[in-house]
C-alpha cells in the first residue's frame, strides 16, 4: 500500500492511496481459501469444488468482498500510520474506478486507486485546571424550608368531598360540561365532558374561572373568556370563545393538618421522622441546584480558557443539528423567525457560536478525560441502562434491545456519565471556594446561569 498526501488545508487533509494489484491477489486468494471447503456445488462434493471453478462462478462477487474489506483496512491503517485522529469518518472515493477498471482488478491487471479526505482533531492544550476559579453555593436548609415542603405536600393531598348545593368559590372542585363557540361556531378542543378544575389554579384560559365561580350543581350559563395572544394554537390566540357550561358538581376542599395522623399516613414513624425525609430531600436539591451551577460555571470557563482551531465538519454537523431543532419548534408552535424577535442570519449567526462552543467543549472534555484514564464502566452503563428502561413500563425488553442494536444510542447513553466524571475530576483539581447563600440566593444564580 502506498500513502501520499496530495492536500493539506488547516485540518484538512486528501490522501491518495494505491493499494497493488499483488496485495490484492493475496487477499482475494486468502477469501478463496476461507470458503473453498464450505462452498456446495452441484456436481462436487461438499469441500472438493476446484477452486477455479469457484472462481469462475464467484470470482466479482468474491472481489467486490475483497475491494471493500480492502477499503475499510487500508483506509484505517492510512490514518493510524499518520498518527491522526480523523474528526468523522473519512470520505473514500475511488479513483478513475469503473466496470473495465473492476474486471481488470479481477483478472489481477490493476491497482486499486482512491483517495481519502477528512479532517483532523486539532492539539488541545488542556489549560492548567487549578488555576481555574470557581465558586460553589451551598445552602442550608432551615425550619421555615422545611414548613413550605409539608404546607405544599399537604396540599398535594387535599382531598374533595361534594356538598349538595354548594356555591362555587376559590379551592373549590368543579366538575362540568362545556361547549365552546367562536363567532357561533364549535371549535376543535372546546368541548369537554365530566371534566374537572380547581379554581385559583388557572388551569383554563383567562376569564373562565371566573365564569363559573358562583355556579352550582344544575346550573348553566354562558361564560366568556379569552385566548392569550401567545396561545400555543395561532388559529385560537386571542379570540374569544363562548363556552355554554353546565355544571354538575362542586366539592369543598379538605386539606390534611400536618401533624402525626398525617407524618403516619404517609408512611413515616412520625412527624418528626417526617421532617427529617423532606429536609433530606431539601438538601439533595439544593445540592443538585449548586452542581447545576457549579457545572455551568466549569464549562464557562473551560471554554474561556481553550482556544484552538475547531473541524468545520464537526461544527457544521453540530449547527445542522441545532438549526432543524429550531425549525421543527417554530413549526410545531406556528411561529416564524420574526415571532423570535431576530432576522433569520443574526439567528443563524447566534447558534453557529452555540455549535461552536459545543464542539470545543466536547473536545475539551475528551480531551480531560482520555489524558486522565477517565473511563465509564461497564456497570455504570448498565445501571444507565437499566434507569433508561424503567422510563417505559411494559417496554423494557424493546429497549434493551434497541440499545443492544444501536452503538450510537449506547454511546449517548454513555456521554453523559462521562462528562460528569470529568466535571467531577476538574472539582478536584480546580478545589471551588465554597460560599454560603440562602435558598433564594442559590435557585437565583442557578436561573441566571440557565438563562445566559
Amino acid at each position: 500500500m502506498q500513502v501520499t498526501e496530495t492536500a493539506r488545508d488547516g485540518l484538512k487533509r486528501t490522501l491518495q492511496v494505491v493499494v497493488g494489484k499483488a496485495e490484492l491477489g493475496e487477499r482475494f486468494t486468502a477469501r478463496l481459501d476461507e470458503i473453498k471447503d464450505r462452498v456446495e456445488i452441484k456436481g462436487f462434493r461438499k469441500g472438493k469444488v476446484p477452486v477455479a471453478h469457484i472462481k469462475k462462478l464467484y470470482g466479482k462477487t468474491l472481489m467486490q468482498e475483497v475491494l471493500e474489506q480492502t477499503l475499510n483496512d487500508t483506509s484505517a491503517k492510512a490514518v493510524k500510520d499518520r498518527n491522526e485522529r480523523p474528526a468523522q469518518q473519512p470520505k473514500v472515493e475511488l479513483v478513475d474506478f469503473d466496470e473495465n477498471a473492476f474486471d481488470r482488478i479481477v483478472k489481477g491487471e490493476a491497482d486499486l486507486a482512491y483517495k481519502m479526505d477528512f479532517e483532523v482533531l486539532p492539539p488541545i492544550p488542556v489549560a492548567d485546571l487549578t488555576t481555574l476559579k470557581l465558586e460553589q453555593l451551598s445552602a442550608e436548609v432551615d425550619d421555615a424550608a422545611v414548613d413550605k415542603a409539608l404546607a405544599d405536600l399537604a396540599e398535594r393531598n387535599t382531598s374533595y368531598e361534594p356538598e349538595e348545593g354548594r356555591v362555587a368559590g376559590e379551592g373549590d372542585l368543579v366538575t362540568m360540561n362545556f361547549v365552546g363557540r367562536i363567532d357561533g361556531e364549535a371549535f376543535e378542543g372546546g368541548s369537554g365532558e365530566g371534566q374537572s378544575l380547581v379554581i385559583g389554579k388557572k388551569q383554563f384560559i383567562p376569564g373562565f374561572e371566573e365564569g363559573i365561580t358562583g355556579m352550582k350543581a344544575g346550573d348553566q350559563k354562558i361564560v366568556s373568556a379569552t385566548f392569550p395572544e401567545d396561545y400555543p394554537m395561532k388559529d385560537l390566540a386571542g379570540k374569544k370563545a363562548d363556552f355554554d357550561v353546565t355544571v354538575t358538581a362542586v366539592a369543598k376542599p379538605k386539606k390534611p393538618e400536618v401533624d402525626e395522623d398525617f407524618a403516619k399516613g404517609l408512611g413515616a414513624e412520625d412527624l418528626k421522622a417526617l421532617r427529617g425525609f423532606v429536609s433530606e430531600q431539601i438538601k439533595r436539591e439544593y445540592d443538585q441546584a449548586s452542581r447545576a451551577k457549579l457545572k455551568r460555571e466549569i464549562l464557562d470557563a473551560l471554554d474561556k480558557a481553550h482556544t484552538f482551531e475547531l473541524p468545520a465538519s464537526l461544527v457544521d454537523f453540530e449547527f445542522d443539528n441545532i438549526w432543524k431543532q429550531l425549525e421543527n419548534n417554530l413549526k410545531a408552535t406556528n411561529k416564524t423567525f420574526a415571532d423570535e424577535g431576530k432576522t433569520e442570519e443574526e439567528l443563524r449567526a447566534e447558534y453557529r457560536g452555540i455549535a461552536e462552543r459545543r464542539v470545543r467543549l466536547g473536545l475539551v472534555i475528551g480531551e480531560i478525560g482520555e489524558k486522565n484514564k477517565l473511563q465509564v464502566s461497564q456497570d455504570e452503563m448498565r445501571r444507565a441502562l437499566v434507569e433508561q428502561a424503567r422510563r417505559y413500563p411494559g417496554q423494557e425488553k424493546q429497549v434493551y434491545e434497541y440499545y443492544e442494536k444501536t452503538p450510537g444510542a449506547l454511546a449517548e447513553l454513555r456521554a453523559p456519565i462521562f462528562e460528569d466524571k470529568v466535571i467531577d475530576y476538574v472539582i478536584a483539581e480546580a478545589k471551588p471556594v465554597e460560599k454560603k447563600v440562602s435558598r433564594d440566593e442559590l435557585l437565583k444564580a442557578v436561573e441566571e446561569a440557565t438563562e445566559n
